[in-house]
């Protein structure tokens, strides 16, 4: 079963030009000129996400990333295409994302809990095990604004491993925690996975990348490869060794985990023909 399907989307942004007149600026909005250059974070996207699968995302920055993760949590829309998801989802984007800095740590842990449709009754009985895993139980009467960025790290991740999400998405913020309590952390989504978690997650990492099943490698905002990690991740690492020596991108067709998804390269083969 799918609990994720990405299905041909893209997402344009806007580039911003340098500083205007007000003249100037009057003279194109009565012109109707848009402002800016229109360029694809996301160009023609898709890939299915199976329970229970774990999956990297890789790329360069820029590649799309971090807009792929926001469409998948549903912080913003597509223009095109559409993306169904089907499972709570607990998401680790940055630092700081769900949180008011003027609210305690344990204020925090019930307003994100809150979000993620928890009640108050169901917060006070998961709470001491949050603050007991995140060893902060001497600072969750403080404001959040007098946390350090790897306690902030420690409070976000214990409250997204314990709301029992279906789906667990961390993008690289574990790299600003000390050593011991990312090796915490990798243990507890070890555990997640074997309960039958979905896991997400987005490092430039190779070591993390690997123990991932599956890795998909976005490139300029389009899917370059999507297959066994074991094969994606030595050719993005093989590529960015040297980029300079403009060696070309690996020409492979990309693998799907249904059997449903035209792999890219048929579908871009089609899309030339019409």
């Amino acid at each position: 079963m799918n609990i994720i399907t990405v299905n041909d989307v893209s997402k344009t942004f806007r580039r911003r030009g340098g500083r205007k007149l007000l003249r100037d600026y009057l003279r194109d909005q009565f012109r109707g000129r848009n402002e800016g250059e229109v360029f694809y974070a996301l160009k023609h996207v898709s890939f299915t996400i199976a329970t229970q699968e774990s999956v990297s995302i890789i790329g360069a920055n820029g590649a799309g990333k971090s807009t792929l993760l926001s469409l998948i949590v549903g912080l913003a829309k597509p223009d095109e295409g559409s993306v169904e998801v089907n499972g709570r989802i607990a998401a680790l984007l940055e630092l700081g994302s769900g949180f008011h800095p003027e609210l305690t740590g344990t204020e925090n842990v019930f307003l994100n809990a809150a979000l993620l449709g928890f009640n108050e009754k169901q917060t006070r009985e998961m709470l001491g095990a949050i603050v007991e895993f995140a060893e902060l139980s001497e600072s969750m009467d403080q404001p959040l604004r007098t946390y350090s960025t790897g306690m902030l790290m420690r409070l976000a991740f214990s409250v997204a491993v314990h709301v029992e999400p279906a789906i667990l998405i961390v993008d690289e913020v574990l790299a600003v925690g000390d050593l011991a309590f990312q090796e915490k952390c990798v243990r507890r989504i070890q555990t997640l996975r074997q309960e039958g978690r979905t896991l997400i997650s987005v490092t430039h990492a190779p070591g993390v990348m690997l123990t991932c099943d599956r890795t998909i490698w976005l490139h300029h905002g389009e899917v370059i490869m999507d297959g066994p990690s074991s094969e994606v991740v030595p050719a993005y690492v093989s590529y960015m060794a040297a980029p300079q020596t403009g060696v070309p991108l690996p020409a492979v067709k990309p693998v799907f985990n249904t059997d449903t998804m035209r792999p890219r390269a048929e579908a871009r083969a089609k899309r030339a023909m019409v």
